[in-house]
Formats: structure tokens, sequence, C-alpha cells
């Protein structure tokens, strides 16, 4: 029994830190403070479609589901453990409006979004600022913790007053 969970434990263990080494971060969940913040700022009125870029453990996917039921929210993830556990997260406690899925979202069109929320890391958020140039609808709104889109001027900047003192940027594609 205990070198059966010590092999699962290693096991989790690796998957995470070969999904952290490909994609150049570790799936980090937003904290409470943060995420309630975050959540309050984003307009009542979204329609459509709202994708998650990174979703890691489900942390913003599942409020934001919980919130926008009339809309569709997609969650990706590449990392296969933060993946399964939204995958049983959402299994457990199903929402009708919510996919999970495991695939790169730099390789799936993001035109469609109404609002896009992600929590990423400065080299993801470099590349994701031409290809949310190229994709996007106009008036889309893009909410994003932590990490600026380099290029962009945000409409806001919220900072939560918590230990890191984290900035929440909105930005609307013109």
């Amino acid at each position: 029994m205990i070198i059966a969970f010590w092999a699962l434990f290693l096991i989790v263990l690796g998957s995470i830190v070969w999904g952290s080494i490909r994609s150049g971060i570790s799936p980090m969940p937003t904290l409470p403070k943060v995420k309630l913040h975050l959540l309050e700022s984003i307009p009542n009125d979204i329609e459509g479609t709202i994708l998650e870029l990174g979703a890691g453990w489900g942390t913003l996917a599942f409020p934001l589901a919980e919130r926008y039921r009339h809309c569709t929210i997609i969650a990706y993830e590449t990392s296969w453990i933060p993946y399964l556990f939204c995958t049983l997260r959402q299994w457990i406690r199903p929402r009708l409006n919510i996919r999970i899925v495991h695939q790169d979202f730099f390789e799936v069109p993001l035109g469609d979004a109404s609002l896009l929320v992600c929590y990423l890391y400065r080299g993801a958020m470099q590349r994701l600022s031409e290809k949310l140039i190229q994709e996007l609808k106009p008036g889309a709104l893009v909410v994003s913790h932590t990490f600026s889109i380099p290029g962009w001027s945000p409409e806001s900047i919220l900072v939560v007053d918590d230990l890191y003192r984290t900035p929440i940027y909105q930005y609307r594609k013109g």
C-alpha cells in the first residue's frame, strides 16, 4: 500500500514537473482574495463565450461558470494532473456551461471569446499579445492577473490589497 502511494505520488509529481518544464510555468491556483477581486471587477453583462487560458486547478473557471450560467465557459489546460483534477471536479459537481479542454490554447482560435481570463507568465503573455491582436473580435474583454500584455494599454488596473499587491489588468480589444 505504501509503495503504491509513493509510486502514485512520484507519477503525479513527475507529471506536474514535466508539464511545468514544457509550458514554462507550474500550475498555480489564483489566491482567494485575488479571485474575489478579479471576479468582482468583471461586468455582469458578459454574453457568449468565456475562455480561461491556463485553467490550472479551476480556481477561476468554476466560479466563472457559476456566475455566468448563460455563457459557455471553455477552460484550457495542458498539464495532465490539473486537467484531470478539473475533469474530476466537473464530474463530481457538473456545470452544464463549462468544458475543460486538454489542449494548448495557442493552437485554437480565440475569436469567439467575449471575455478571456488568464493567469499566465511573461513569456506566454508576450506570445499571446499577437494572437489576441489577430483573433479577438472588437469589444472583447481580456482580464489578466499578475502579468500585463506587453504593448497593450489597460483599460483599468486594479491592485489587490494582498501581500503581493497583485495587479489585475483589464483590456478591451479595439
